[in-house]
C-alpha cells in the first residue's frame, strides 16, 4: 500500500496566535511539509485547487513544480484537478512540466469540484456540471496518449492534428478520478480503467464499501484487468506522540473549517461530542496516537482493500512545528506498520 499526505494549503486563523500566517510564510511551511514527506520514505504528496481566499493554491501544478526540485523520490500529485473549470490542454501540458521537472512523479487527480468558485470565474456553466467533467476527462485521456491529437466537443473549441508538448518524463501521466460518493462518478472511472481515490470525510466508512465494490465489479466488467486497479483511499486525521493532545490540537482548527462550510452548505456546526463519535474506531476521523492511526488505517483496508491511504493532515491551519511531527510520524512509525501487516496479509 502507498501512503501519502493531502493538503489543500488551508490558511486560516493560527490557533495558537489568532492571526493569519501571510501567504508567503504558509507557502513556505508547505515546500518543508512536502521536503519532510519525501525524507521519510512517504509515497504521495497531494495538493488540493481553490479559489477562494481560505485556500492559497489555485494551480496545484505551480506548486508541485517547485517541489519537484526539492524531492527526489516522492510522488507529486495534484488533490484534485478541478478539470471541469479547466482546459484538458494546459492540465496535461502543466503536469507534463511538473513530470519533467520530477523525472517522472508526477500524478493528475482529476475531479469535477466540490467548491463551484471556479465555474463562474472561468465562464462556465454550472448546468453542465456533469458533462463539462466528463467531455473534458475524455480529451485529457486523449492527450495522454497521443502526442497529436484531432478532437470536437462542446464545451471547447476543436483540435484538428495538433501536437500537444511537452511531453511527460513517464510515457503517461497517471491520471486518477477523485470522487465523493456518486455511483455515476464511480462507473465512469471503473468503465475507463482509471485508478480512483475515495473520499470519506464524514459518517462511518462502513458505508462507502458499497462504492469500492461498484468500483471493483465494473472495473472488471469493463475488461480491465482486476491486478491493475488501483484504489485510493482520502481521510482527514493528524497524528501526535500522545494521542489526546492529537485530539486536542485538532479539534479547534478542524471545528472551526467544518462549522464554517456548515454555514454555507446547511450542515450542523461542528462540536466537541460529533467529533469525539468520528474519532471512534469505527468513525471517518484518523486522530489520535500512531498505533490509534495504524488501526483505523488497517481498519479501512480490511473494508475496501485499498492500494493507497491519503492523510489529510491540516483542515484548518495547525502549528507548523506539529504538522511537521505529524508528517514524521506518518512516514517514520505509521507507513511502516501498515505496509508490514499489509504484506502479511495479502500473502
Amino acid at each position: 500500500m502507498e501512503i501519502g499526505v493531502t493538503t489543500f494549503v488551508e490558511n486560516t486563523p493560527d490557533p495558537t496566535t489568532g492571526k493569519m500566517l501571510r501567504p508567503e510564510e504558509r507557502m513556505h511551511n508547505l515546500m518543508e511539509e512536502i521536503a519532510l514527506a519525501d525524507q521519510v520514505g512517504l509515497d504521495v504528496f497531494a495538493i488540493g485547487e481553490h479559489h477562494r481566499p481560505d485556500y492559497i493554491v489555485s494551480s496545484p501544478a505551480v506548486v508541485l513544480a517547485a517541489a519537484a526540485v526539492k524531492t527526489k523520490n516522492i510522488k507529486l500529485s495534484s488533490g484534485v484537478t478541478v478539470l471541469s473549470s479547466d482546459d484538458p490542454v494546459r492540465v496535461f501540458q502543466d503536469f507534463a512540466h511538473v513530470d519533467l521537472l520530477s523525472k517522472g512523479r508526477a500524478e493528475i487527480m482529476a475531479g469535477r469540484g466540490s467548491f463551484i468558485e471556479s465555474f463562474p470565474l472561468f465562464g462556465n456553466d454550472l448546468k453542465d456540471y456533469d458533462t463539462l467533467f466528463s467531455e473534458k476527462l475524455e480529451l485529457l485521456i486523449a492527450l495522454n496518449k497521443s502526442e497529436k491529437i484531432t478532437w470536437e466537443g462542446k464545451h471547447r473549441p476543436a483540435i484538428d492534428n495538433r501536437g500537444v508538448y511537452p511531453r511527460p518524463y513517464q510515457n503517461e501521466l497517471p491520471i486518477w478520478v477523485a470522487i465523493g460518493g456518486t455511483p455515476q462518478s464511480v462507473v465512469r472511472a471503473a468503465t475507463l480503467g482509471l485508478p480512483m481515490a475515495l473520499a470519506i470525510i464524514g459518517g462511518e466508512p462502513e458505508r462507502f464499501v458499497p462504492f469500492t465494490n461498484l468500483y471493483k465489479e465494473t472495473y472488471k466488467k469493463a475488461g480491465h484487468d482486476p491486478a491493475k486497479l488501483q484504489l485510493a483511499i482520502n481521510s482527514h486525521g493528524f497524528i501526535a506522540d500522545d494521542a489526546q493532545q492529537a485530539a486536542d490540537d485538532y479539534y479547534g482548527p478542524y471545528a472551526y473549517v467544518m462549522s464554517k462550510l456548515g454555514r454555507e452548505r446547511g450542515w450542523s456546526p461542528m462540536n466537541r461530542a460529533h467529533y469525539e463519535a468520528m474519532r471512534a474506531p469505527k468513525g471517518s476521523l484518523l486522530v489520535g496516537s500512531p498505533q490509534q492511526v495504524i488501526d483505523k488505517i488497517l481498519y479501512e483496508y480490511e473494508l475496501f482493500g485499498n492500494t493507497r491511504f491519503l492523510l489529510h493532515i491540516s483542515v484548518g491551519t495547525l502549528p507548523h512545528t506539529i504538522v511537521m511531527r505529524a508528517i514524521e510520524l506518518l512516514g517514520t512509525v505509521v507507513a511502516p506498520a501498515v505496509k508490514k501487516a499489509v504484506e502479511k496479509a495479502s500473502s
